[in-house]
């Protein structure tokens, strides 16, 4: 009999891991992602030390690693995993193996130029320094443990084991998983993680694949609470923010997630660019990060919604500026230096989605405290981010050791949700005609109860919150 292990992502968005034990004592890691958000002191000792090992397991004893798709929080531990002696194979599908490659490089360089930083801090202050908590070349190491799997395709990943990738609808790549577990009695056991579910609201992605059959469900709840307004009306008003944001005179900045959101909204606006509808001068694209992503996309377009696509095709489209002309990329930290001299007209797109890192943190010391400038989220924030902060209504919120004042006009547009809302999850769930013991992850508590309460009055469905380090039979 096999043990599923819940070890991240319980209770909470971000952090997503699973450990499941399988009945010959193998181990499978489920993800293996990164927290983000709340106190990023809260792990080292009064020294700054990190605890001896980042995970609840020894890494050494984990034979296989299988990712659902490349975002920070699903994927962003896997380099500590490999420098903590995990040597087995990682599992994933094609362009998820090409994205973790760019995104694990980009935050083992973000680890150590943090490390750096908060460094020079602490030897002003006379305090010991600090580690990063992985470098590039564990970053490097992850890449030759990859094992790339096509859509739909049962692989082997530990004997008894097999697993298969579906289309999750929700970036380039992600998928559902289902792990078939093979037990002596020729019996076998099925176990379906949701990953990220997309919920339609992506102009690139398809639905998510529609699964019959499960024993174990793992369903994720990051809008357990409310469903999202997904249509027409969530366009037009983007349209009139950044007709507003013209008249005003100032600029728009966009944090968004460098991979999935951004090229989203890219599209979108290269739309309004050609119906007439977009007012800005110059729309940047400050993110190395989003900008290489970009000719991920591109690589995979056999995977985009097939409307759009055709639209795009139509177009002539080969890259992101046939598509928006006033597009302008600034890989460079020079190029995005010089966006500072910008004072109106301009969009903004620049990571991080949540405002925890990234340039986007620049831009705020030249635009956050202009009355005349605009922000729009458009995904997610964490508890514990700076832009969730922002979004709960934060007065000033703190750059580089300063306080600065929020002073734009701030907008909240969840019908660009990457995740499926509360009704689209209950949908999805209600394919699988047996009812399998379902669990509820990936959601803040309340967010969870309240899907939760949902499920009951609906299907008449008994599901479960687990706790962290809660172990079920399989």
């Amino acid at each position: 009999m096999a043990l599923l292990n819940f070890l991240g992502a319980i209770q909470q968005v971000t952090g997503s891991c699973y450990l499941i034990e399988t009945y010959d004592k193998k181990n499978i890691l489920l993800e293996c992602g990164m927290q983000q958000g709340g106190d990023s002191e809260n792990n080292r000792d009064d020294n700054g030390n990190e605890p001896r090992s980042a995970f609840a397991f020894n890494p050494e004893t984990i034979d296989a690693v299988v990712i659902s798709h490349a975002h920070i929080d699903h994927s962003g531990m896997l380099p500590r995993l490999v420098s903590e002696g995990f040597r087995g194979p990682i599992y994933a599908t094609d362009a998820t193996c090409e994205l973790m490659e760019l995104m694990l490089l980009d935050s083992a360089h973000i680890q150590e130029k943090d490390a750096e930083w908060e460094n020079r801090w602490r030897a002003r202050k006379g305090r010991k320094p600090i580690k990063p908590m992985y470098v590039s070349a564990d970053a490097a190491r992850v890449m030759k443990q990859l094992v790339a799997v096509s859509y739909e395709t049962l692989t082997k990943v530990v004997p008894d084991v097999k697993v298969s990738f579906h289309d999750a609808g929700h970036i380039i790549g992600s998928a559902i998983v289902k792990l078939e577990f093979h037990e002596p009695n020729d019996s076998v056991r099925t176990l379906v993680f949701s990953g990220d579910l997309g919920g339609g609201c992506s102009p690139l992605m398809k639905d998510p694949a529609v699964l019959k059959h499960a024993d174990v469900l793992m369903l994720e709840s990051t809008y357990g609470d409310r469903d999202h307004r997904c249509s027409e009306d969530t366009l037009d008003e983007l349209a009139e923010i950044l007709r507003q944001a013209h008249e005003d005179g100032g600029n728009v900045l966009i944090p968004a997630f460098s991979v999935g959101r951004t090229q989203d909204i890219l599209f979108h606006l290269g739309r309004f660019y050609q119906e007439g509808r977009l007012p800005q001068h110059t729309v940047y694209l400050d993110s190395p990060m989003a900008i290489r992503a970009n000719e991920i996309y591109m690589r995979h377009r056999e995977d985009f919604d097939k409307t759009n696509s055709q639209a795009l095709t139509e177009s002539g489209f080969q890259n992101a500026k046939d598509w928006l002309p006033i597009l302008k990329l600034t890989p460079t930290p020079e190029e995005s230096m010089a966006i500072n001299k910008v004072t109106s007209g301009a969009i903004i797109v620049a990571g991080s989605g949540m405002c925890t890192g990234g340039r986007i943190i620049h831009h705020f010391k030249h635009n956050l405290w202009r009355e005349n400038c605009h922000m729009i989220f458009t995904g997610f924030q964490a508890r514990g981010t700076t832009g969730r902060a922002i979004v709960d209504g934060a007065k000033t919120v703190r750059v580089f050791r300063e306080d600065i004042m929020v002073g734009l006009k701030v907008h909240t547009l969840g019908g660009f949700s990457a995740h499926a809302g509360q009704s689209q999850l209950i949908e999805w769930a209600s394919n699988f005609a047996n009812k399998p013991e379902l669990h509820l992850i990936h959601g803040e508590v309340e967010k969870m109860k309240i899907l939760q309460d949902e499920f009951k009055q609906r299907l008449d469905w008994d599901v479960n919150i687990p706790e962290l380090g809660d172990r079920v039979a399989l």
